[in-house]
């Protein structure tokens, strides 16, 4: 009972684990115009959102085989051209994320320097340094990872403890629904976990109530997370002003660079910088290594040195030329991340493999995990929908 009860918790934390990460840099940047409350609100639709559409990908996992993955589930489910817009779906979520991980990965070396280099060429020393570990292989990744998840966990802990006692409660009580609403595809972006789903069901011996239960227990760690966290950045850094939440978005920083602006204690603002450079990094090495080991399956090669030194150009060159001949693209890259890749791979395919397996295919209806029917997944469809207009307002207007 003990063993299986520190299994599911175990699979819990993988789901927090996963959905944490750079995306709360960005958060209280989206959010910051709309105001702390209507940014609970739409939390915690995004918190609904991604335990339904998590329960909807371990309904698909009990129809496949163990270890099947998302691309062979649209080819099982959606057929051939299903599973090539999964491949292009998952390309560029994760080359958006790239993109978003190494603007902001090489801010925070030219930090370090004081200015001292260009913004370029901070992003290649940081894709340079962090890429290195992802060429050398997962054991590599893993040893460094560990070291960066310590940092992230002891940074954020010695940040609420000195930053909760700078938080102005008038910060916190503006209210500007329209403005909060166009957060929502940086908010996809910080629950995205999905994608973990059938390893999870694998790790936990395809229990669906086991799964089931990290699942709704494993998102509420992020949701939890980012409430406290949008309460300490919310309630620091002014709205607007030169160093304020408005134009630290319009510069494409991260949510901590205006804190040394409005704290005047240099440590506090200091022990943000590490942990937002813990989070960031930890996401970078996990995404790349994941795109790197999706190419070779997918290519069909094989992971000599020569052909991982190919997959790393293929992976970084891109996205080092983009985030550097576009400045500040931080905060957009994370946004088309959630309001295109997320919300079509991560959203729109479990919701569509399962209305196809359900009352196309007629699996057994023992294995339903979301309640509703085929109401719940047209319900699923119109927010997917709505969050797409929401993303094309942002880009247009």
């Amino acid at each position: 009972m003990m063993k299986g009860l520190s299994k599911t918790f175990g699979g819990a934390i993988l789901v927090g684990g996963t959905a944490l990460g750079a995306g709360m840099l960005a958060l209280p940047l989206a959010t910051g115009s709309g105001g702390f409350f209507p940014a609970i609100l739409i939390f915690v639709i995004c918190y609904l959102f991604s335990v339904a559409t998590g329960l909807l990908y371990l309904e698909i996992c009990l129809w496949m085989p163990q270890d099947s993955n998302i691309v062979s589930m649209a080819s099982h489910l959606l057929g051939r051209v299903g599973k090539s817009f999964a491949w292009l779906l998952y390309l560029f979520l994760f080359y958006t994320l790239t993109v978003a991980y190494i603007s902001g990965g090489g801010g925070f070396v030219v930090d370090l320097t004081e200015g001292a280099i260009p913004l370029w060429l901070g992003q290649v020393i940081f894709t340079a340094l962090f890429g290195s570990f992802v060429y050398l292989g997962t054991r590599f990744v893993d040893r460094v990872n560990s070291i960066l998840m310590l940092g992230l966990v002891i940074s954020f802990i010695m940040f609420v403890s000195v930053a909760l006692g700078h938080v102005k409660g008038s910060f916190l009580t503006r209210v500007n629904f329209p403005h909060a609403i166009m957060a929502l595809p940086v908010m996809f972006t910080s629950f995205s976990y999905q994608g973990v789903i059938p390893s999870l069901n694998t790790y936990l011996d395809r229990d669906p109530k086991k799964v089931k239960l990290a699942i709704i227990t494993g998102t509420a760690i992020p949701f939890l997370v980012y409430i406290l966290w949008e309460v300490l950045i919310l309630g620091v850094v002014p709205l607007s002003g030169s160093y304020g939440l408005i134009a630290a978005k319009a510069n494409g920083w991260t949510a901590v660079q205006p804190l040394r602006y409005a704290i005047a204690s240099k440590v506090t603002s200091l022990i943000g910088e590490f942990f937002a450079f813990f989070a960031l990094t930890t996401s970078f090495l996990g995404v790349t290594l994941s795109l790197l080991d999706f190419l070779a399956d997918g290519l069909q090669v094989k992971k000599t040195p020569l052909n991982k030194l190919f997959l790393c150009i293929g992976i970084y060159l891109p996205p080092l030329i983009i985030s550097s001949t576009i400045p500040g693209i931080f905060i957009k890259a994370l946004g088309y991340a959630g309001g295109i890749g997320t919300v079509l791979l991560l959203g729109l395919y479990p919701a569509l493999m399962v209305w196809i397996g359900r009352y196309k295919k007629n699996y057994p209806s023992v294995s339903r995990q979301l309640f509703g029917g085929k109401v719940m997944l047209l319900v699923l469809f119109v927010f997917i929908v709505f969050e797409l207009v929401v993303e094309f307002l942002n880009d247009f207007i």
